[in-house]
C-alpha cells in the first residue's frame, strides 16, 4: 500500500511540475494571455480610457460615457449614479493574436484594498495621469502597490484637450514624485498648443518613437478616433521628430 501511494505521489508531483496542468487550454494559448490593470487617481479617466480600448479592439460598437452611466465596466447602480468605480471589474477581449483580461480598478482612497486585490494577479499595469493635475496622491499609492509586486507599468497621459494640459510636466512628475525614469514613447506632433490649449486638430497627429511612425487620426470622417493612418518617419523629412 505504501509503495502504491509513493508511486501516486511521484506521478502527481510530475503533473504539478508541468505548466498549468489543471487547465484544459494548451500551453501555447496560455502564453498569449495577459492580465492588464488600469490604475490611477480618482477622476483621471480610467473607465473612460477602458471604454476606448474596448471599442478600438472591436469588442463594443459604441463608446460608453461615465456621465451618462452607460459604461461597460461600471455596472453597479451606485457606480453609475456616482460616476466613480467602487469595485474592480474585469473583462476579456482579443487584440491581434493575444487575449487580454482587462481589470479596471477604483481610484478613490476608500477603495484602496480593491486595487491591492487586483495588482497581485497582473502581468502589467497602465497608469493614467490627468494632463493638468499630473501625479496625484492616489497615483503615488497605486504606483507603490504595483511596485511591491514587481508589476511593469506604462503611463498614459489623459485629458490632453483640457486647458493647462502639459505632457512634459507629467513626465517630470513621474521622475520627481514616483522616483522612476520615464521613457517617452509617443508625443503630439504639435509640441506646444498655439493658444494655450490643444485643439482637436493638434491632437490628431502623434509621433511614435518605437515604430518611428507619424500616426494621424482622421477625426473629420470618424470622431471616435477609429480611423488611423500611419506614415514612416525619416530623418530628412522629419528632422524635428528625431530630435525628440
Amino acid at each position: 500500500m505504501a509503495l502504491v501511494l509513493c508511486r501516486a505521489a511521484v506521478r502527481l508531483r510530475a503533473r504539478i511540475a508541468q505548466p498549468r496542468w489543471y487547465t484544459t487550454a494548451p500551453a501555447e494559448a496560455l502564453s498569449r494571455v495577459r492580465n492588464i490593470g488600469i490604475i490611477a487617481h480618482i477622476d483621471a479617466g480610467k473607465t473612460t480610457t477602458t471604454e476606448r480600448m474596448l471599442h478600438y479592439a472591436g469588442f463594443t460598437r459604441r463608446i460608453g460615457d461615465v456621465d451618462d452611466g452607460n459604461t461597460v465596466m461600471d455596472y453597479l447602480p451606485a457606480e453609475r449614479e456616482r460616476g466613480i468605480t467602487i469595485q474592480s471589474a474585469a473583462i476579456t477581449f482579443g487584440w491581434r493574436d493575444a487575449q487580454l483580461h482587462l481589470i479596471d480598478t477604483p481610484g478613490h482612497v476608500d477603495f484602496t484594498m480593491e486595487v491591492e486585490r487586483a495588482v497581485r494577479v497582473l502581468d502589467g499595469a497602465v497608469t493614467i495621469l490627468d494632463a493638468v493635475a499630473g501625479v496625484q496622491a492616489q497615483t503615488q499609492t497605486v504606483w507603490t502597490q504595483a511596485a511591491r509586486y514587481g508589476i511593469p507599468r506604462l503611463v498614459f497621459v489623459n485629458k490632453m484637450d483640457r486647458e493647462g494640459a502639459c505632457w512634459r510636466r507629467c513626465v517630470d512628475d513621474v521622475s520627481a514624485k514616483l522616483n522612476a525614469t520615464p521613457l517617452v514613447l509617443q508625443v503630439p506632433a504639435a509640441q506646444k498648443p498655439r493658444q494655450g490649449q490643444y485643439t482637436p486638430g493638434e491632437l490628431a497627429v502623434w509621433l511614435d518613437a518605437v515604430s518611428l511612425e507619424r500616426i494621424t487620426f482622421d477625426i473629420l470622417s470618424d470622431s471616435s478616433g477609429s480611423s488611423v493612418r500611419r506614415e514612416r518617419l525619416t530623418p530628412d523629412a522629419d528632422p524635428q521628430a528625431f530630435e525628440l
